[in-house]
């Protein structure tokens, strides 16, 4: 620790050209340990194993429905338009229905079809939100999301 208590030449007058860097340092070293305290404090996380996901390649069903929502928030029901909400809410009812029908006068057991959406990377989540939430309300149990896997990313059963 130095102390400057005059210059060489004599002036009282003359400005300090020199600055004590010493509070500063001290007050840097203040503030490293206390994040190196407190920062392993804050980050406390729950230990968790987290699922691995392997895409694997769906079966398209022909009971399967398939809607398309576009980046104008555009439903199509197939190739079909789907110009309101009620529009879409009845077309599910019936497509459910008339599938539950056909396989029960075929005697076959009774599985319900899937809602396949294809949703386009500029479609806002509550246009393709909206349509989950109304196939739900036509009584689909599975809905599910189509999209591009990365190349290579597909795995064999």
């Amino acid at each position: 620790m130095g102390m400057s208590v005059g210059n060489d030449s004599g002036e009282d007058n003359a400005p300090m050209n020199e600055i004590n860097t010493t509070p500063l340092v001290d007050v840097m070293l203040v503030l490293l340990i206390i994040f190196l305290i407190t920062v392993p404090v804050v980050i406390q996380t729950v230990p968790l194993t987290l699922p691995t996901v392997n895409n694997l390649p769906t079966t398209t069903k022909p009971e399967n429905v398939l809607i398309s929502v576009d980046g104008n928030c555009d439903a199509y029901w197939g190739q079909t338009k789907i110009e309101t909400k009620q529009e879409l809410l009845d077309r599910g009812v019936k497509a459910l229905k008339d599938e539950i029908a056909r396989q029960e006068a075929a005697g076959l057991k009774v599985e319900l079809p899937e809602v396949h959406i294809r949703g386009d990377k500029d479609a806002a989540y509550r246009c393709i939100g909206g349509v989950v939430f109304t196939m739900q309300r036509a009584g689909f149990l599975k809905v599910g999301f189509i999209s591009e896997p990365v190349p290579g990313s597909v795995t064999r059963e």
